[in-house]
């Protein structure tokens, strides 16, 4: 995966984010317009998903991609049965905010 985000700005950005689950790094991936906008690192655990760490590149902040990218990694493991579990702090606020979440998620075991 290239990182060539500092080569188009933001506000050329003119496609639909696109969040694909790359397994193998352990990461949902969103991109604008091909370019790398940010990600959310997991840790999958039998019947579980612990997200641990969201990144929005500044260039893309303010433009809901953060939302779009829990919104689309959220569905996703929901839809594969798996319990949401939310340490990292974007996640977690995340979820306060959009309920229909509740009945999936786990709280963290310190």
């Amino acid at each position: 995966m290239t990182d060539d985000a500092s080569q188009r700005p933001a506000e050329s950005a003119t496609g639909d984010p696109d969040v694909v689950r790359i397994d193998a790094r352990s990461r949902y991936v969103i991109r604008v317009d091909g370019v790398t906008a940010g990600f959310s690192a997991f840790e999958e655990e039998p019947g579980r998903v612990v997200f641990t760490h969201t990144v929005v590149k500044p260039e893309f902040e303010g433009m809901g991609i953060g939302s779009r990218l829990a919104k689309a990694a959220l569905d996703d493991v929901v839809a594969r049965g798996l319990v949401i579990v939310p340490v990292c702090p974007f996640i977690h606020a995340y979820l306060r905010r959009h309920s229909e979440y509740a009945a999936s998620v786990v709280e963290p075991r310190f």
